[in-house]
């Protein structure tokens, strides 16, 4: 294997000094008054070998990396994907490159995720987080690294995050579905303590208790694995057949339970109606079309990389820390509409 040549080999090679070739590779020559002819010569050489600077390297000198580290949920999922491709946009315009990843909300998976972007000498971070690093995060703090947390927050860690008015966003699209007349609201979700799953179904259960109905709950344990997911909601709706209408309380729920009210040959909206969070191409192609809560995922995106480069490019102990609550759209579809229901 052919060894990678160092500042030392090249240094030797042209019989000059390592700190000479280092001030001439980090454009310092004019500074340091090293002449013309002796930058030339150096740049032809590494040009000629094809020498690279090792990146860590000049990471522990300069104290910059120019990388941020963005953990998602799951890098797969259209809403991440959708955000993590325009995060990746402006920092590149801005100097910086993207290492993104998928947690899986796996506690111990994400704690040796933040251990290799430390290894990396990464300038700031962007989190989903799961449940159960809030240590981890408050230590990343403590050390002056800048983090930014999106999509949801954990409550006992002092720092900026963005996300969107989850509660208020369940709440009006539950009360879409009792002003069309609908009375038996299932919500089906993922059982988790996150901050954003707490709040959708609270605000879920916050319309139904202003209008007298019972909620009907059903929260799966979180898996990629979509027949982890499918096979206890099919369970569930052909538990309750008394039901009138489903609630899914993420994108990947609602894909999942779309698949099972075909399977089951259940009529949407005749049937069932159906409203899910996050709105995805695969509810607008669906027969009918599906009522879903739109998240604003450029104002997501924009937020998130705006508040970490501001951090980045100012001193910590001058910045206040910031909470930005961004509203959702209800796009209302078919799937929901009880005249529609009525027609078929």
């Amino acid at each position: 294997m052919k060894k990678k040549l160092s500042i030392v080999d090249i240094a030797n090679s042209l019989n000059i000094s390592k700190t000479t070739v280092s001030f001439i590779l980090n454009g310092r020559a004019q500074e340091k008054r090293i002449s013309e002819e002796l930058v030339q010569r150096v740049l032809k050489f590494v040009d000629e070998v094809g020498y690279k600077a090792n990146s860590l390297a000049k990471s522990l000198r300069t104290g910059k990396s120019n990388i941020i580290g963005l953990m998602v949920e799951d890098i797969s999922n259209p809403f991440f994907a959708s955000i993590a491709r325009l995060i990746e946009d402006r920092a590149y315009k801005n100097g910086y490159k993207i290492i993104y990843c998928s947690t899986d909300n796996d506690t111990k998976k994400t704690q040796e995720l933040i251990e290799m972007f430390r290894d990396r000498h990464v300038d700031g971070y962007i989190m989903a987080p799961p449940e159960g690093i809030e240590e981890d995060i408050t230590s990343l703090i403590k050390d002056g690294m800048p983090v930014v947390l999106f999509d949801r927050h954990l409550p006992k860690v002092n720092t900026d995050y963005i996300e969107i008015d989850n509660l208020f966003s369940t709440y009006n699209a539950t009360r879409h579905l009792v002003e069309q007349g609908y009375k038996n609201i299932a919500f089906v979700t993922f059982s988790s303590q996150q901050s954003q799953m707490k709040a959708r179904l609270e605000g879920y259960k916050k319309a139904l208790k202003e209008n007298s109905l019972k909620p009907v709950v059903k929260e799966i344990l979180f898996n990629q694995n979509e027949e982890f997911i499918i096979g206890p909601i099919t369970s569930f709706l052909k538990k309750h057949k008394d039901l009138d209408a489903v609630f899914f309380g993420t994108n990947h729920v609602g894909t999942c339970g779309l698949k099972v009210i075909n399977s089951l040959s259940i009529k949407v909206p005749s049937d069932l109606a159906v409203i899910s969070f996050d709105d995805y191409d695969v509810f607008k192609l669906f027969s009918p079309p599906v009522t879903a809560i739109a998240q604003p995922v450029e104002e997501i995106a924009d937020n998130v990389i705006t508040v970490l480069l501001n951090k980045l490019n100012s001193p910590l102990q001058h910045q206040k820390l910031q909470s930005i609550i961004l509203k959702t759209e209800l796009t209302i579809r078919g799937s929901s509409r009880m005249q529609a229901a009525a027609q078929l």
